[in-house]
């Protein structure tokens, strides 16, 4: 039984209540290129998508961007700041802090009308503040257009990527979506994935039938995987990223591309062994050309604080999974600069 609670709008709607304002679409679209141009290749730099494992409260975000902001006037020639501004949290087990779409005041209580305007003053002012805007899961497909005027770079997780609407969603966004391996750590399903993302498709969504042209920009993100009895399998040492290259070589996919991830199954969400995954990546990139050529980032968990916490109590502290602080991201950010 499902019991009604609050009608929400279209995205229409919602939208020209709180438009991106004229001032920021040119930022928002030269930020949409630096993206593309990396991802399809025609761009040498390398893009670091960095940032709290959850956006569950504005202030804190806000000032974590603006530092990236700041840091990104340094590195700028080298790397593609991506600010990871996740709104919606993926639940193993469907209950839990769900993120700022679903609850904006990081408690349990529900509005997701709120949150949504909430995320989108969030987007906003992390763009004016910065100069960076940002990258988001898709989590909810039929939620994308609520956000994706904003995003320059959308992620499809682990838990959604052999679902069929997320690939098809996949298929009609006009930014770079990089899909994650499923928690099986399946290199064949991501690549179907991407293939289905890559292709034009034409499905049913809130209420339209619609028509896509396919996202050429579909790419892989190496997450790690988990066993049977629930132990990490990473994938982002040579062999693993090499197996990645071999399937895009056979699957005729344009603009192939590796985004690592390195929290998660990766590092067993042991956050301080991000720092030693990237560079383990990083002289791998230097030892192969074809690996070089294919890797174009990392996907990085960092907060203010490093660590996480039960209750939000510390400020810039995730209430999610544990990150890496400011200081250790800002040193292995600076590292990985001067070995492109």
């Amino acid at each position: 039984m499902f019991a009604k609670q609050i009608k929400i709008p279209e995205p229409e709607e919602i939208l020209d209540k709180m438009p991106l304002p004229e001032s920021l679409k040119s930022v928002k679209s030269e930020r949409d290129k630096l993206v593309t141009d990396v991802i399809s290749g025609n761009d040498d730099k390398l893009i670091i998508i960095v940032g709290p494992c959850s956006a569950h409260k504005a202030e804190p975000v806000l000032d974590y961007v603006e530092r990236l902001g700041r840091l990104n006037e340094k590195v700028k020639d080298k790397l593609v700041l991506v600010p990871r501004i996740y709104t919606n949290k993926p639940r193993t087990k469907g209950v839990g802090y769900k993120g700022m779409f679903s609850q904006p005041d990081s408690t349990k209580s529900e509005n997701i009308l709120n949150g949504i305007f909430a995320i989108r003053e969030l987007n906003i002012k992390a763009i004016e503040a910065s100069g960076l805007s940002a990258a988001d899961e898709m989590l909810y497909p039929a939620n994308i257009h609520y956000v994706d005027d904003l995003l320059s770079y959308i992620a499809v997780g682990a838990r959604s990527s052999e679902n069929q609407l997320h690939r098809l969603v996949a298929s009609g966004i006009d930014v770079p979506v990089g899909i994650k391996n499923p928690m099986s750590g399946s290199l064949l399903v991501m690549l179907n994935s991407i293939y289905a993302a890559q292709s034009g498709q034409v499905f049913k969504l809130n209420g339209w039938q619609v028509k896509t042209d396919g996202n050429k920009l579909a790419h892989a993100i190496l997450r790690g995987g988990v066993d049977g009895y629930g132990n990490d399998i990473p994938n982002f040492h040579y062999e693993n990223v090499m197996q990645v290259i071999e399937g895009y070589s056979k699957s005729g996919l344009e603009n192939p591309a590796i985004i690592i991830d390195a929290n998660h199954s990766n590092s067993s969400k042991k956050y301080k062994q991000q720092i030693r995954i990237c560079e383990e990546v990083m002289q791998n990139r230097l030892y192969d050309k074809d690996f070089k050529k294919y890797l174009k980032g990392f996907m990085i968990e960092s907060f203010i604080e490093e660590g996480n916490q039960s209750e939000d109590k510390i400020y810039g502290k995730s209430i999610t999974d544990p990150c890496l602080g400011w200081c250790d991201t800002e040193r292995l950010i600076l590292d990985i600069a001067d070995k492109v």
